[in-house]
């Protein structure tokens, strides 16, 4: 797809006006770093040699927060369906050829973790890595909390904080979603960059564990 940087302004805006009232674990800063994160992976894959339409990833993850369903909403897990559908029909608007706008929301549709599916494009699989990269780590932390708040759920359960003796229930305490989710994620991701940067971003949520335990256990 060739670079066209008015189309690009544009999908920025509108990216931007969508998430403009969303809680901070899911507004525009963290799309933007999810771009940041789009562009170190496809510029990785490309110089290994991989065929990687890096317009195509940068639109997809400019657009991947077009429609997010909160976690506690019982349709949650058809985000990336919802918001696949929206940004077709944003770029088909703009005068985008059918075949880019289909491989753009064909990234964008299995994205999302909460429908457990693995993309079937390499642009699907970097924008599935990009996104679970700002997960972990300690922005990943920070968003982790931040939802934690939102859905007012307690930090952690007191008789049990690390789901030693019990399956981690993250709609219920904060720090299940480490146990949930989050320490899961090293496992799935696709790319090598992606896997050299999520090393390290896992291993500083086994630190904090450790020095949260340190603090609040007897």
């Amino acid at each position: 797809m060739i670079r066209d940087e008015g189309l690009l302004a544009r999908l920025e805006a509108l990216a931007a006006a969508v998430v403009v009232d969303a809680e901070p674990a899911h507004d525009f800063s963290h799309v933007q770093r999810v771009v940041h994160n789009a562009r170190i992976l496809g510029r990785a894959a490309q110089a290994a040699g991989e065929p990687v339409d890096e317009v195509q990833l940068e639109i997809a993850a400019l657009l991947h927060e077009l429609v997010n369903l909160p976690k506690n909403h019982p349709n949650s897990s058809r985000s990336g369906d919802l918001c696949a559908e929206a940004a077709y029909s944003a770029l088909r608007q703009e005068g985008v050829a059918r075949e880019d706008a289909e491989a753009i929301a064909s990234a964008i549709r299995d994205h999302a973790f909460s429908k457990g599916a693995t993309p079937t494009t390499l642009e699907g699989c970097i924008l599935q890595d990009a996104d679970r990269l700002d997960a972990i780590g300690a922005i990943g932390i920070a968003r982790c909390f931040a939802t934690t708040a939102a859905m007012k759920r307690p930090f952690y359960a007191p008789e049990d904080p690390f789901c030693t003796n019990r399956d981690p229930d993250d709609k219920q305490w904060g720090i299940d979603h480490f146990y949930k989710k989050l320490l899961k994620l090293q496992a799935g991701f696709h790319t090598e960059a992606a896997r050299a940067i999520a090393a390290r971003r896992s291993a500083f949520l086994q630190t904090y564990l450790d020095e949260l335990a340190s603090e609040i256990l007897p």
